[in-house]
């Protein structure tokens, strides 16, 4: 115990301690079954009753050491036997526990073990590390004889590394919130609107309200929902700064107005995808496969020391300070999640099932703030996260590869999915409950599968997808609810009977499922072009009220630019054969009348086709070029390469897609948009049983479902011709819907759509 402690020691839990200083050896990521919470929390119970009268159940403990001030509660302490218990549930062979993980339990009871020595006056105690197998019941038993003097040694080790670490950050998050009271807008002035939005959003975050923010694209969104955000970080003492973008192009933009604020010593972190990350994609994470993965831990600390030091951890900066120190980047960054102040990524991080900053702030009881960039998107990639899929065909193979030890579990899955066989093999259903005999199969199927996987990881390595993917099923499933729907579509045809469908949990309304992750936000302001009409975001997404709404006029003038409906044309599904050579005719005026480089958006690569091949033959002096299916990184920059200042010709493109927002082509790199769609959703089964929940809660079941996200993504892609001041250009609406009163409505009042 330090002989002289601080006044006012700084509290720390025995479980962050140790995860921060004892952890050793290899980084090791390969399969092992983990209990759920409830599990846990049932089989430490078991554990418990097991034990004598006398016995004490989760006994706190506290102390102070170099400096700490130490807190937890040790699982169990026998006071006759002098044992003292640390018990950690699992499934499988006790064997197969990794040494990393190990040593972090021993450390736990070595530490509560000083404790306890300290609080009842023992030269000694026996530790007791008890692994209990929540499947079998049995316990796995490993003791140590600890002195008090030899626990004490060890714990001021493990103080002693976090104490320096501790106060740096207490430190640094002092000079990190007087820098943000301090930082000044990183521009010499506000663009119009810029103001009123960075007050609001200051205002939200600071009052710890939720906010819906419109705002024309070109003002500089993006800086000025981070200064209001980072203003109010100081205010109500937020513990971390989240922006989260559906698309990687946000992601850059938001990186870019954090390195203009320059508010040292105010720390950055980029997040990426493991596969993004990922220096050895062909091996697996763990230290006999992988390099970076190979003493991992042992080298984290210092490469943790220099990633703090250095503040700013985009991508490459993280990628190099790694590298230096030969471990694996997707991981240290993993571990800085922790120790920044704002961090950058997907809408996954929060969102997600399995999103560690969710989890994160959830177990550290942090006050978060969110900043939501191209909010429209949120509520399509929210059904997909709460979705998931099972293919036939992928099973099929997995199947036929299975160890002979698990023919039966397999086959017993391959008998449940044939009962659910299409009566129309042609023709997909849908349904509102849940298979319930399927279901049941595929839990007995993973709990046997899985307990195989633990003790035999070699012989069935290669069924890891499949259990990744049946698991996430079940997941899934045990949230199914009013708000998603069972997809049996056609599989792959069978020499003999019925084929098994492909089966889907379809999420169509994520609201229910978003609630806890916006409870567990101190604020988060949603902000986009295309919101309107805000009650529509907030339906979806489950937003609580209240809900502070704002919508930023638009800064440019009416005279900047041109817009013009064809009317009379018509690009309806049922009339375009028909209206295609008046499409290209309108196509072909607006190019000859605005000479320079164009951009033409349609509703479908079909479409595109079509209308480009007419173009084409009708225009060959034009030169065109277009978006295709599967476009990768490269052939995407290759497109936008086309659109050179002062260059002429009109690329194609399907509206919705990746050129339809997120480009920005100031200047005369971009003279005109055509978009020949509204944009609506095609009238589908899973589309239908959207707009009937929808209209049976009361909303407004047709335009929620189709009108609005049509003409979100009309109003992002028409978004891309003016960005600054200084742009000119032309916009063609080619669909005589368009001049309709009720679509006139939602569209931006400064277009001037008459």
């Amino acid at each position: 115990m330090s002989a002289e402690p601080v006044s006012e020691p700084l509290r720390v839990a025995v479980r962050r301690l140790c995860d921060f200083a004892a952890r050793a050896g290899d980084l090791d990521h390969r399969f092992t079954p983990a209990p759920s919470a409830f599990e846990g929390i049932a089989g430490h119970a078991s554990v418990a009753a097991r034990r004598p009268a006398h016995y004490q159940r989760e006994r706190t403990l506290s102390g102070l050491c170099e400096g700490l001030l130490l807190q937890g509660r040790a699982d169990g302490y026998d006071p006759q036997a002098r044992r003292l218990d640390e018990t950690k549930t699992h499934r499988g062979d006790p064997t197969l526990i990794t040494p990393n993980r190990q040593a972090l339990h021993w450390a736990q009871a070595q530490v509560y073990g000083w404790l306890l020595c300290e609080a009842e006056h023992l030269d000694s105690i026996e530790l007791a590390l008890i692994y209990y197998d929540i499947d079998s019941g049995h316990e796995t038993v490993l003791t140590r004889q600890g002195t008090r003097d030899s626990l004490r040694a060890f714990t001021q080790d493990l103080c002693a590394r976090y104490r320096d670490w501790a106060r740096q950050e207490t430190e640094h998050r002092r000079a990190r919130d007087a820098a943000l009271a301090a930082t000044p807008f990183p521009f010499d002035g506000y663009r119009a609107g810029q103001r009123e939005l960075t007050e609001a959003v200051f205002r939200s975050q600071r009052a710890g309200r939720h906010l819906l923010a419109q705002a024309p694209t070109g003002i500089g969104k993006t800086a000025a929902t981070l200064f209001g955000a980072l203003r109010a970080m100081p205010v109500v003492g937020s513990d971390q700064l989240l922006v989260l973008t559906p698309k990687t192009t946000g992601r850059a933009i938001a990186l870019d107005g954090l390195r203009r604020l320059n508010a040292r010593p105010l720390r950055v972190l980029e997040r990426l995808a493991r596969e993004k990350a990922c220096e050895h994609p062909d091996k697996a994470c763990h230290g006999e496969s992988c390099p970076l993965a190979q003493g991992f831990y042992d080298r984290l600390g210092a490469a943790r020391e220099q990633a703090a030091r250095a503040a700013w951890l985009d991508r490459d900066a993280l990628r190099e300070i790694a590298l230096a120190h030969r471990i694996c980047p997707y991981y240290l960054a993993q571990e800085m999640q922790r120790w920044a102040d704002v961090v950058v990524g997907d809408v996954n991080h929060w969102f997600d099932l399995n999103a560690q900053a969710w989890s994160l702030a959830q177990a550290e009881g942090w006050r978060v703030q969110l900043l939501l960039d191209e909010a429209h998107n949120l509520a399509e990639r929210a059904r997909r996260m709460y979705s998931a899929e099972l293919d036939p065909q992928r099973f099929g193979a997995w199947r036929a590869q299975a160890p002979q030890a698990l023919k039966a579990t397999m086959d017993a899955v391959h008998r449940a999915w044939g009962a659910l066989a299409l009566d129309e093999p042609a023709t997909p259903a849908l349904d509102d409950a849940l298979p319930a005999a399927f279901i049941a199969t595929l839990g007995r199927h993973v709990a046997t599968l899985t307990d195989f996987m633990a003790r035999h990881p070699q012989a069935a390595a290669g069924l890891q997808p499949w259990l990744f993917e049946a698991v996430h099923f079940l997941r899934v499933a045990e949230r199914f609810g009013a708000h998603s729907v069972l997809e049996r579509s056609p599989g792959p045809p069978t020499r003999r009977g019925k084929p098994r469908p492909q089966l889907a949990l379809r999420c169509l309304l994520p609201a229910e499922l978003l609630e806890p992750r916006w409870a567990g936000a101190h604020a988060a302001t949603l902000f986009s072009a295309t919101l309107a009409p805000m009650a529509h975001a907030q339906r979806l997404l489950g937003l609580p009220e209240p809900v502070a709404r704002i919508e930023v006029a638009s800064p440019f003038d009416p005279a900047q630019w041109s817009v013009r409906v064809a009317r009379g044309l018509s690009t309806r599904w049922a009339d375009r054969v028909r209206t295609l050579p008046r499409l290209v005719d309108e196509l072909g005026a607006h190019y000859r009348a605005h000479p320079g480089n164009h951009l033409a958006f349609f509703s479908s690569f079909d479409y595109l086709t079509q209308a480009m091949e007419a173009f084409r033959t009708a225009h060959p002096d034009v030169a065109v070029w277009s978006q295709s299916r599967s476009m990768d990184e490269a052939a995407r920059e290759a497109f936008i390469a086309r659109f050179v200042e002062g260059g002429q010709g009109m690329g194609f493109a399907v509206l919705g897609g990746v050129f339809g927002e997120g480009i920005d082509l100031p200047g005369s790199r971009l003279v005109g948009v055509s978009i020949a769609t509204l944009g609506l959703p095609p009238p589908d089964p899973l589309s239908e049983a959207l707009r009937e929940r929808l209209q049976a809660t009361g909303a407004q079941g047709w335009a929620d479902t189709y009108l609005y996200p049509g003409l979100h993504k009309v109003v992002q892609a028409a978004g891309r011709l003016i960005r600054t001041p200084q742009d000119r250009g032309t916009l063609l609406l080619l669909d005589e819907r368009f001049a309709s009163p009720e679509v006139r409505a939602l569209l931006p009042p400064w277009w001037g759509v008459r």
